[in-house]
């Protein structure tokens, strides 16, 4: 059991850490500088052209660290499949920004077509040929219910998506996705650890591939994720999340994914009936930055609240 929680999350780590300098001085001499918003935070102004696009780094090192593995674990395929697939809708997001310069990236129903596609697939996979089907535990009666399929798909659209979005909104500041995702990561391995899911490797080494990365992504960041990268982080968790029949713990686990993706609901619905705003800046980082907050303390703030949750995650988990 145990090495299969050790070894990939030490060969992504390595992989992430050794490849780390080369994959960001490619994508220096490629100019793939992140463009940062002039109507952002004037303090990220001096962040523009730090390398963006940085997700392939990790994503490789997930890649190498849990591919030894898949033989004996064929549970992870679907996980890798989810995670690349919505890494690929961000790859080709941040590729129109950044190489073909059109800054706003995909179109919005281009973004929202692919990931709903991607979702229709896994939930195909779910109800007609996982072993997991449509069951799901309950948080705080902790029960198991099996849902039936014509409500089981419209929460999975719900829940993968909020997920997916709820991730590349959190990818704000310095650390911050990577941060949160990997506490986040700790407490999907503990919730495998106890029903043996058969996806251990695969948290495992995104975990190790994470830890590599921040390394390079921590303030003042070397590089960024991208969509490439919160995309695939948030298609991981969701995933992962299925495969254990916990989806219903996502809003306390990955609550800061939920309050990112509600702060943005939030403020632009406010701001279309009102012509104000209820926060400085959404998603909510900035609104804290803006308010006087160093970004390092947001990011640990955030990290901190991240790890309690899962805590009270695993308590009404069985």
């Amino acid at each position: 059991m145990y090495h299969t929680i050790a070894i990939p999350a030490i060969i992504a780590f390595v992989v992430s850490l050794v490849a780390g300098p080369v994959m960001i001085g490619f994508l220096h001499k490629l100019k793939f500088g992140q463009y940062i918003r002039e109507e952002g935070p004037k303090a990220h102004q001096k962040k523009s052209g730090t390398p963006t696009m940085g997700g392939l780094l990790f994503l490789v090192a997930f890649l190498v660290g849990v591919a030894a593995f898949i033989p004996g674990h064929m549970q992870v395929i679907p996980v890798v499949i989810m995670t690349f697939s919505f890494g690929l809708i961000g790859f080709l997001d941040d590729f129109i920004k950044v190489v073909m310069k059109r800054n706003l990236g995909l179109r919005a129903w281009q973004k929202s077509a692919m990931q709903a596609l991607v979702t229709a697939a896994f939930a195909v996979y779910m109800v007609r040929f996982s072993v997991v089907g449509t069951a799901m535990k309950v948080p705080f009666i902790q029960q198991e219910i099996h849902l039936p399929v014509f409500l089981y798909v419209p929460l999975m659209f719900l829940v993968i998506l909020g997920t997916v979005n709820g991730s590349n909104f959190t990818d704000g500041l310095d650390g911050l996705a990577s941060s949160v995702t990997s506490v986040i990561v700790v407490a999907l391995m503990v919730f495998e650890a106890s029903q043996n899911a058969g996806i251990q490797p695969a948290c495992s080494a995104m975990l190790g591939a994470l830890l590599g990365f921040l390394w390079f992504n921590t303030f003042p960041a070397k590089v960024f994720m991208g969509d490439t990268g919160s995309l695939a982080l948030g298609g991981f968790v969701a995933s992962c999340a299925y495969l254990l029949k916990i989806p219903l713990f996502l809003p306390l686990i990955a609550l800061i994914y939920v309050v990112e993706v509600g702060s943005v609901i939030i403020q632009v619905a406010y701001f279309k009936k009102t012509r104000k705003r209820v926060f400085k800046m959404a998603p909510i980082h900035h609104h804290f930055e803006l308010s006087g907050w160093p970004e390092t303390k947001v990011v640990s703030i955030f990290t901190v609240i991240t790890a309690v949750m899962c805590l009270v995650g695993l308590l009404f988990f069985r």
